[in-house]
């Protein structure tokens, strides 16, 4: 009997992105169709030797992931494999339970931060851990061939339950996380949870440490998640943490995974600061592992001379918080995460989970004692601005007009400065973002890229 995940074949992802497969709810790839043949495709190839094999299945609240969580499960079940629902739950805690219940694999339905009109799915192995790109492409690879020859005989088709202890359990394991001995007793708290993943899970869990818990964005309807609210839009969570006079804001996106935090003035802490804070907090304790932490492209300069300053690496990566995952189990580092507020605490957690990168940093305000504005602005960010440039079609980043334009701009930034362009994983997006120390000469040059990247990208003969 095979315990790891199965050795990946060669092959181009074509379906798969930065995470998972995400896209416009019942428009290729977010079919049915495609949720079938992948419920299928994954299915076979993660059945290895004789015992009974089962995936657990979540997903946020979302009106098309009931089609997408039904076609899965036929697909799994014509696999041969049993299928666990878990219902509306965060990412974290389908790779929690994806372990705890020693499944052959995890699958969480959401398109995380997205509206409700897009919808995705994220695939996890055995270990909890996000498939690899190799993985991703193997199960393409098998998506690929004539699956009807290989699918579960009549008498070895899976099985279907639910799982209906699936949210106290998780609460149960977040709680574990907060250290022993400490209370939320006294902390008024204001929770955003999109009216996605968490609705229910997030303010539970905070009221059972003892926070007065005010809750934002937990009545979901199928097409309200990240509506105006969440993590990337945390404005409401800001004038909520002023009108109510709360200690700290909370905001999480659609599935949970990453968070934005809210001091008692109602301004924000991203989640440069709060790796920065937990690095400090773990640092002094000998808690942090491997020589720094792990974070992406996109974190300020300001964080890496930081945690220089406490005899500290910052080791970057590629976006997205499953190359961060990747990047720390290489370098025995158990923190790391992105910008966006995604942060990943290996000793709890293999993926990003918002609720417990939350937890790590109250405890670090109960200890202190002091409030959220003092303890959780630790560094200096340096000035950066990150704009967005939407397209249709082939990406404009191979015309030459476009080249040209940032060997200009990242000349002009040289030699502290820093630019970054790159096209978004999960939308047909061109993020541009500089860096230095003068604002003014950052918005010119983001400015006047977004300009020609934003001209091409309506011009027909656009280099692909």
């Amino acid at each position: 009997m095979s315990t790891g995940t199965p050795s990946p074949a060669p092959h181009t992802r074509a379906l798969f992105g930065t995470d998972g497969i995400r896209g416009r709810a019942n428009i290729h790839p977010m079919t049915a169709e495609t949720a079938l043949c992948l419920g299928q495709a994954a299915g076979l190839m993660f059945t290895r030797g004789s015992h009974r094999h089962q995936v657990l299945i979540g997903k946020d609240t979302r009106l098309s992931g009931y089609m997408i969580e039904q076609a899965l499960t036929a697909g799994f079940l014509g696999a041969g494999m049993d299928v666990v629902l878990a219902g509306p739950l965060p990412t974290p805690a389908i790779a929690m339970l994806t372990r705890s219940l020693r499944a052959d694999l995890g699958v969480m339905i959401s398109a995380s931060h997205n509206p409700y009109e897009d919808n995705g799915i994220k695939l996890f192995g055995p270990d909890g851990v996000k498939l690899s790109d190799a993985h991703e492409a193997a199960i393409e690879a098998q998506m690929a061939t004539d699956l009807r020859s290989q699918l579960a005989a009549p008498d070895s088709l899976g099985r279907a339950r639910r799982l209906n202890d699936a949210a106290g359990r998780y609460i149960e394991g977040v709680k574990g996380t907060f250290p022993k001995g400490l209370r939320l007793d006294g902390l008024k708290i204001v929770v955003d949870c999109a009216n996605g993943a968490a609705y229910r899970v997030a303010p539970t869990a905070l009221w059972e440490l003892g926070a007065h818990v005010i809750p934002m964005g937990v009545s979901p309807d199928g097409f309200n998640i990240n509506r105006g609210c969440g993590s990337t839009v945390p404005d409401q969570l800001c004038a909520a943490v002023v009108e109510h006079s709360a200690h700290l804001g909370i905001a999480l996106d659609g599935d949970a995974d990453r968070l934005i935090l809210a001091d008692e003035h109602g301004e924000i802490i991203d989640g440069d600061q709060i790796l920065a804070l937990i690095a400090q907090s773990w640092a002094k304790t000998d808690r942090l592992t491997g020589s720094g932490i792990v974070a992406t492209v996109m974190s300020n300069l300001g964080l890496q001379s930081f945690l220089r300053g406490l005899g500290l690496d910052l080791h970057r990566t590629q976006v997205g918080d499953r190359y961060v995952g990747e990047r720390m189990r290489a370098l025995g580092i158990n923190l790391g995460g992105e910008q966006s507020g995604h942060v990943i605490l290996s000793d709890f957690s293999t993926t990003g989970d918002g609720l417990v990168a939350a937890l790590q940093v109250l405890a670090v305000l109960v200890r202190q004692g002091a409030p959220a504005s003092e303890v959780c602005r630790v560094f200096k960010p340096s000035p950066q601005l990150l704009r967005n440039v939407r397209f249709t079609g082939p990406s404009p980043l191979g015309d030459a007009r476009v080249k040209a334009a940032i060997a200009e701009a990242q000349a002009a930034l040289e030699p502290e400065g820093r630019l970054l362009i790159r096209p978004s994983g999960t939308e047909p997006l061109i993020r541009v973002m500089a860096e230095a120390e003068d604002d003014a000469l950052i918005a010119r040059i983001v400015g006047e890229l977004c300009e020609v990247i934003a001209a091409v990208a309506r011009t027909p003969e656009t280099a692909a």
